[in-house]
């Protein structure tokens, strides 16, 4: 049950004209733009790792079949005022303007380092215990300074914060590998893979998906109120004097405000453009992350480009987001150092939206709850909050080990 009258609830995509609604309360965006119907506005601008959790879930459920993924054009770091590509392998880091000579060399050695890791052969461990050592002590062993674990730690491993450099370093290796493996995957200039026509397509396809195995769909239900027992239990959702019953109710935050806490404020700016973003070589996607220490701040900004290439916009129209974890009440300030980025707009929308997760106990009343998306422009945050709610609703752990072969439309 879906209070919206379309598809995905949070992380739609919109047409030109219910972009207009949304925010300016009208439904007549200005005619140069183009046709309404020819954009695909997500409201939740997130890119596909290759080979990332969410294709090898998308593969297992074999909802693949029903959505047509394209490689994304670029990967970016901001750094010192300038934007590079990301280099992701030794051969990567030989050319790469981030860096030196000689840090150049001891990055070499590290992606080697990084490559070669298998958790199951001890020969390539170096002699690291990677469930005691920290990537601190990783960064500090092969020499590299501080502006190189930025961008590893950021647009690589995509960490949010620098937390992580003092957590065992297993998963921050694990996550620079998947960077690699993916962008070896299609041969592009990024580890990233997005659907033709939007993220809304994602939503449908699993809509699809499951009317296939007889499950009901229904958009347009007002109210959608949780009901409980006496022992405070789910029994039911109600919706125009009628009630489904269930013995489990899955929902995101805004349908159990009272079961959930606020953790944070995402802060956005929705752009429209007739052109690329700067020195992105012309690429018609893009993502681009700017690491908090290069800005100051204490959390990183993002910034998503995509445009026809996609199905998203119009021919010669590019769409830009710019998002970050809000730290201030002023959203146009604040997300600046993205917007510099983009060039002249054609439109620009402002939005700041609250971050919600559940508190509530799944083993007394049954609802499970899904965390609010947060301002990262990629889905590994994203998936892991799913995969654990799998496992809280069914008991199992779902099995990823999937032939990644399978989801290789992108290759046009």
């Amino acid at each position: 049950m879906d209070r919206n009258d379309y598809y995905g609830g949070e992380s739609a995509s919109l047409s030109l004209k219910q972009l207009w609604e949304k925010f300016r309360g009208s439904d007549s965006p200005p005619p140069q733009l183009g046709s309404s119907k020819d954009y695909n506005v997500d409201m939740i601008p997130k890119f596909m790792m290759a080979n990332g959790a969410l294709v090898r879930v998308l593969i297992h459920t074999d909802v693949t079949k029903y959505l047509m993924f394209k490689a994304v054009d670029g990967s970016y770091v901001f750094n010192k005022g300038k934007i590079h590509k990301v280099p992701a392998t030794d051969v990567e880091a030989l050319k790469s303007p981030l860096m030196g000579l000689f840090e150049k060399r001891r990055a070499r050695k590290f992606f080697i380092y990084v490559q070669d890791y298998n958790e199951s052969d001890p020969k390539t461990h170096e002699g690291l215990d990677l469930t005691k050592v920290t990537p601190r002590e990783i960064f500090a062993k092969y020499g590299l300074d501080e502006n190189t674990v930025d961008f590893i730690g950021h647009a690589l491993a995509l960490y949010r914060d620098d937390a992580y450099l003092d957590r065992p370093a297993l998963e921050f290796v694990k996550r620079v590998k998947l960077y690699a493996e993916s962008l070896a995957r299609f041969q592009g200039g990024s580890p990233y893979i997005y659907p033709l026509y939007g993220l809304g397509e994602l939503p449908q396809a699993f809509a699809r998906l499951s009317a296939v195995y007889g499950g009901t769909y229904m958009l347009s239900k007002p109210q959608c109120k949780v009901e409980f027992d006496e022992e405070g239990k789910v029994f039911g959702v109600t919706s125009d004097g009628e009630t489904a019953r269930a013995k489990k109710v899955v929902c995101d935050p805004s349908y159990l405000l009272n079961k959930v806490r606020k953790v944070g404020k995402v802060a956005r700016a929705i752009c429209i453009m007739s052109h690329p973003i700067p020195n992105t070589a012309d690429s018609p996607s893009v993502q681009i992350i700017l690491p908090q220490k290069q800005l100051g701040r204490k959390s990183d900004m993002y910034v998503f480009c995509c445009s026809y290439s996609h199905n998203v916009a119009p021919k010669g129209k590019f769409i830009a987001f710019v998002s970050a974890e809000a730290e201030t009440d002023k959203p146009e300030e604040e997300l600046q150092p993205g917007i510099s980025l983009l060039g002249p707009l054609d439109e620009v929308f402002f939005d700041t939206y609250d971050r919600y997760e559940p508190v509530n106990e799944p083993s007394l009343d049954n609802c499970y709850i899904s965390r609010s998306y947060d301002a990262t422009t990629h889905f590994e945050t994203t998936v892991q909050d799913v995969l654990s709610m799998y496992t809280a609703i069914t008991g199992k752990v779902l099995d990823l080990s999937v032939d990644l072969a399978a989801a290789s439309a992108a290759d046009e």
